[in-house]
């Protein structure tokens, strides 16, 4: 009978660490105090572990030992630190212990909940170690949200976090998912929130530090991770701050003519809203994990597919937890006060207008709008051909409940305008579209209307090369070159795809 393993407290994990003897190294911290390192030494045996502290708060030292910067609390002024300190540890140790001792360093470098502020603290923390001694190092960096409301909770959140990552640097760094949830250990999710992670070195090599973002979401430490087309991590508030922001929500499987359209007609309008004239916007395609897991269990080749096929045509990623798009837009007014526009079709407007979504909320459907539209927020919706919306509608949980006008025309565009919701939400869609928090979109390709991309996938996987037609030319490049949804495998004669 195996035993229970035991409860790792945050003093047990540092007294572990420093009655162990292999690991030896510099804490830095700015901002919060010297939360980390007073765990340490309070756990006792600090001296296995410890070879320097500092904390250099008044911003002229702290310049005149790393330098300028534009800004204190940043990702740079944290690989600065993890840089200066590492090498003075090996300048002044390597030759007296470098060949039995795993040097580290950790610094953070942190803005606690001001007393006059109301804004939550945040900061970086990284911690730089040698697996094995003279090793060339290996970084693991975050960013965290102090989600407290008192400065002294969270500067004693900071101290579990970082004793948790140095833990889990030198004890888990095999086994990502555990590494991942050990981070919340003995503070929890609603104290803490981890929006960004990045592994780099030689140690974490073959590491996709996408699929790690992703388990971010999985294990509720963040509810949204974001990359850019490169496929590098980004850490959100970096992207978004006081920028105007243009997003389409869909599944993107794969990116068809229509995803592509859909924003850039919404974006030419968004341009020219007096908000956002002259302003950089940044523009973001985002998935949901109810996309991901629609399948069921998390697909991390599809995942990757599909944040690989974005990338590649120049878009931002956003993956987040955001059922519902007013969660979504309260999400991007952490980071701007600037105007926000969604473009989306009408299947998604009408699933907006769906009332068992907000069971939740006391003042229902009511309260998702004076959310969503409380601040510059404006939906730009694509048409739908009235033969795939009343499609829609036999299969949607609205059937029954909405009705089209003309519908005796085939030829009509089911449109912002012309669209009928329930009879008791008339009165409220019709305020939302005579003061243009609704609009339609403009410029649209009618001979992309056609295009789903369930029809394009599935064309795919049959290997019918009409698929390439529906989706960019850099798209079906991607989809070709890297075999991604199924392409290049043997269709069986009764349709599914076998390896």
């Amino acid at each position: 009978m195996s035993e229970k393993p035991q409860l790792l407290t945050t003093h047990r994990k540092a007294l572990t660490i420093n009655l162990d003897g292999s690991f030896y190294g510099t804490i830095a911290e700015i901002g919060a105090g010297q939360e980390v390192a007073r765990v340490f030494f309070q756990a006792g045996s600090a001296s296995g572990s410890i070879a320097k502290t500092m904390s250099a708060y008044d911003m002229t030292f702290s310049d005149s030992i790393y330098g300028k910067a534009p800004r204190y609390v940043s990702r740079e002024r944290l690989q600065t630190m993890l840089g200066h300190e590492y090498n003075l540890l090996r300048e002044r140790l390597a030759e007296k212990r470098g060949d039995r001792t795993c040097f580290f360093v950790f610094a953070d470098t942190v803005a606690t909940k001001s007393a006059k502020g109301s804004a939550d603290g945040h900061g970086w923390l990284g911690v730089r170690f040698q697996a094995s001694p003279k090793a060339e190092p290996s970084d693991i960096i975050l960013h965290v949200r102090m989600l407290d409301k008192k400065n002294l909770l969270q500067q004693e959140a900071l101290g579990i976090v970082g004793v948790n990552l140095i833990y889990g640097a030198f004890f888990y760094r095999d086994d990502p998912d555990k590494f991942i949830e050990s981070l919340a250990d003995n503070v929890g999710t609603d104290r803490v929130e981890v929006d960004m992670l990045k592994f780099s070195g030689p140690l974490f090599a073959k590491v996709d530090n996408r699929l790690l973002s992703l388990h971010l979401v999985k294990h509720g430490l963040t509810n949204a991770v974001m990359f850019a087309p490169s496929g590098d991590v980004l850490q959100p508030s970096e992207v978004i701050y006081n920028r105007p922001v243009m997003v389409e929500r869909g599944s993107f499987r794969p990116v068809t003519h229509v995803n592509v359209d859909m924003l850039n007609c919404a974006t030419a309008q968004f341009l020219q809203e007096p908000m956002v004239k002259g302003k950089d916007v940044v523009v973001i395609m985002e998935i949901t994990m109810n996309n991901l897991l629609a399948e069921g269990a998390l697909d991390a080749e599809d995942f990757l597919s599909r944040v690989d096929m974005l990338g590649h045509i120049g878009f931002t990623v956003l993956i987040s937890n955001y059922s519902e798009f007013y969660r979504l837009v309260s999400y991007f007014r952490r980071y701007t006060k600037e105007m926000i526009g969604v473009a989306m079709g009408i299947n998604n407007l009408l699933e907006i207008f769906n009332e068992k979504y907000y069971e939740n909320l006391e003042g229902g459907i009511l309260e998702s709008m004076g959310r969503m539209f409380r601040h510059a927020v404006k939906l730009y919706v694509y048409p739908m051909q009235q033969a795939a919306y009343e499609s829609f509608l036999r299969g949607g949980p609205q059937a029954g409940q909405l009705a089209v006008a003309n519908a005796f025309s085939s030829s009509v565009l089911i449109t912002a305008r012309n669209l009928h919701v329930a009879d008791h939400l008339r009165n409220l869609y019709a305020h939302l579209l005579e003061n243009h928090y609704i609009d339609g979109i403009a410029g649209f390709n009618e001979d992309y209307l056609g295009i789903f991309s369930r029809d394009v996938l599935q064309r795919i996987k049959n290997s019918d090369p009409t698929w390439e037609r529906m989706v960019p030319a850099k798209v079906a490049e991607v989809i070709k070159k890297r075999n991604l949804l199924g392409y290049g495998r043997t269709p069986r004669p009764d349709g599914p795809t076998i390896g």
